[in-house]
C-alpha cells in the first residue's frame, strides 16, 4: 500500500453531548463529497471499552502529502473545524505518516 495517512484524536470539553459529536461526524463525513483528494475517510466516537481513551477519531488516507495538504487547508474542512470542533475541543492529538 502506498499513500499518506492522517489520524486525529479528540477529547471534548465537559458537557459535550452525543448529538454534538454526531454532528461533527456528519459534517466531517460530508467532506468526502467536497474534497476529491480524500481517498478513504473514517470517523467515530469512542466505544467506551477502556477508560482514559480519547472521545473521537478521524482516520483519512490520501494519495500523497500534497493531497493531504489540499484537505488540511480546504475552506470546507477549515469551516467544520472552526464551527463544530473548536467550540467543544478539549484536547487534540494528531499524526501523519507515509503508508
Amino acid at each position: 500500500m502506498s499513500g499518506f495517512r492522517h489520524v486525529v484524536l479528540f477529547k471534548w470539553t465537559a458537557g459535550t453531548t452525543t448529538g454534538q459529536q454526531e454532528e461533527v461526524a456528519a459534517r466531517l463525513t460530508a467532506l468526502t463529497g467536497v474534497i476529491p483528494e480524500i481517498d478513504t475517510y473514517s470517523v467515530g466516537l469512542d466505544a467506551g471499552v477502556n477508560p482514559g481513551n480519547h472521545d473521537f477519531v478521524v482516520v483519512a488516507d490520501f494519495a500523497d502529502r500534497d493531497a493531504y495538504a489540499v484537505y488540511r487547508d480546504h475552506p470546507a474542512h477549515r469551516a467544520v473545524i472552526d464551527e463544530y470542533i473548536k467550540p467543544i475541543l478539549g484536547e487534540r492529538a494528531a499524526i501523519q505518516y507515509d503508508l
